[in-house]
């Protein structure tokens, strides 16, 4: 007679959640670099999240699930007068942050938007406090979401370190709702075994599949899956601190825990303490709205601009020299259907720069593509070469580096000088160079949606870290709303 019999022996919780949770409930952070990073991390996120309030296809998808619903004491939506519960406020912060892709990225054997979870925290931090002022408490302040954005990034991107979830088909955005889980349930008062039941809860949701990163199925949900992670987040740490049971063995559990099921049985491999190393070497966005294994090739392309504009015609054709990351996740030749595909396609990212020496996000739109058939001539011109250098180079924990380079060659036999971009001016090796962009930067931003004065008082905040630190979480939200 054949038995199966499951040993109902409840384990020890898997090491990975025990870990995690040590950091985020004991862990003082003390690095100057980091808060200082975290500062324009939060400033260069929230101007993103204004500037896709210009496009309607982002716009549709905020608000209540019910019209007409508004929450006391609700969590506020930047750039809006929407007030609602956390999990929704989470969603559409979220949504609003990762819409044009221009802010920040981590890259390593998992690429990812660690200011992702800043959807999740800002819900969070303005609901607790809009409570804690209602009832006579002192809230929250931005130093406490500060020190949420810091550690959220650094379970994100030491995690994505050395394991690759897109090798196994499964979307990055697991690990935002992971790092949001972990950061949240904190902020709600979690303790150190309240963390763990948290976090087991969010690995047992298994993850997003990247189909919808990658041709042929690329789309728009690319651009809400981040906010759909971390305000799934919220809802776990919320009904964790309900006293939700916990699975702890979520990971290792034969057969059924997350390792055996979608890691092909691998464990995931953490080989350095969580600190504050992922916030103080974060890649910023600054110059274009491109996906970063594509900036520094959208940077030589707009160097190369001048010298091939008035030589189209002649050219025979295009050799873009880049890492091996970069031809996995955003090469691709055929039609691009939709903004969605254009923004992760390297040689559509190339080709309008050569032709109109910029890239913007209205580039992507539907409109301007068919307007210009000169961007699809160009791209079949193109050759992906991969250099061993760049891909050994981005993985190098002392370098990287996000390399491209560009060569144009003409019919005549001519060609114009190789160009090379190793490191994009949002690398930490070029931060001098950087932050004076981002700033600028915020400040357009922030012009798209409110008066003058309003800028300009939002931007003196933002750069007077004494003072942003110190202000209650409701208070600075409440310079961000339309009423």
């Amino acid at each position: 007679m054949i038995t199966n019999v499951d040993l109902n022996q409840r384990p020890e919780p898997d090491q990975l959640l025990v870990t995690i949770a040590d950091y985020v409930a004991d862990t003082e952070i003390i690095s100057d670099e980091a808060y200082h990073t975290a500062r324009h991390c939060l400033a260069d996120t929230l101007g993103c999240g204004l500037l896709a309030l210009r496009f309607p296809e982002c716009t549709k998808h905020l608000g209540p699930l019910v019209p007409g619903t508004r929450v006391q004491h609700g969590a506020r939506v930047p750039g809006t007068s929407h007030e609602l519960d956390p999990v929704t406020a989470a969603f559409n912060i979220g949504c609003l942050i990762r819409w044009l892709d221009f802010n920040d990225t981590w890259l390593a054997a998992e690429w990812g938007h660690p200011s992702d979870n800043l959807g999740g925290i800002l819900a969070i931090a303005d609901y607790l406090s809009r409570v804690a002022v209602a009832e006579g408490k002192p809230p929250l302040t931005m130093r406490d979401v500060l020190t949420a954005m810091i550690k959220a990034h650094e379970i994100q991107g030491v995690l994505a370190l050395e394991n690759s979830f897109n090798r196994v088909g499964l979307d990055h955005v697991l690990l935002v709702r992971v790092a949001s889980t972990a950061v949240i349930t904190r902020m709600l008062g979690g303790n150190r075994e309240q963390i763990i039941d948290a976090l087991s809860q969010a690995w047992a949701d298994g993850g997003a599949l990247r189909t919808y990163r990658h041709a042929p199925n690329a789309g728009s949900r690319k651009s809400w899956a981040a906010g759909d992670a971390t305000g799934r987040a919220v809802r776990l740490a919320m009904i964790t601190m309900k006293g939700e049971m916990g699975l702890p063995s979520v990971l290792t559990a034969p057969q059924w825990g997350f390792y055996d099921v979608l890691f092909k049985g691998k464990s995931l491999q953490v080989n350095q303490p969580f600190g504050s190393y992922v916030m103080e070497n974060v890649l910023f966005k600054l110059s274009f709205p491109a996906e970063f294994h594509a900036q520094t090739a959208v940077e030589c392309a707009v160097q190369l601009h001048p010298q091939v504009k008035d030589r189209l015609e002649d050219i025979d054709r295009i050799q873009i020299r880049t890492h091996e990351s970069a031809i996995r996740i955003i090469s691709k030749e055929g039609p691009l259907a939709n903004p969605a595909d254009r923004d992760h396609c390297l040689q559509y990212m190339v080709a309008v720069p050569m032709l109109y020496g910029d890239l913007a996000a209205e580039h992507y739109e539907d409109d301007f593509h068919r307007a210009d058939p000169r961007i699809d001539i160009l791209r079949n011109k193109m050759d992906i070469v991969e250099e061993p250098r760049y891909s050994a180079e981005y993985l190098e924990a002392d370098k990287r580096s996000i390399a491209n380079a560009i060569q144009v060659f003409f019919t005549d036999g001519s060609h114009t000088d190789k160009v090379e971009v190793e490191y994009p001016i949002g690398h930490r090796r070029r931060r001098s160079e950087a932050i004076p962009v981002l700033e600028q930067k915020f400040m357009r931003n922030l012009q798209t949606r409110f008066p003058p004065a309003r800028c300009r008082q939002i931007l003196a905040l933002c750069l007077d870290r004494q003072r942003l630190e110190a202000t209650p979480v409701n208070e600075f939200m409440a310079l961000l709303v339309i009423n």
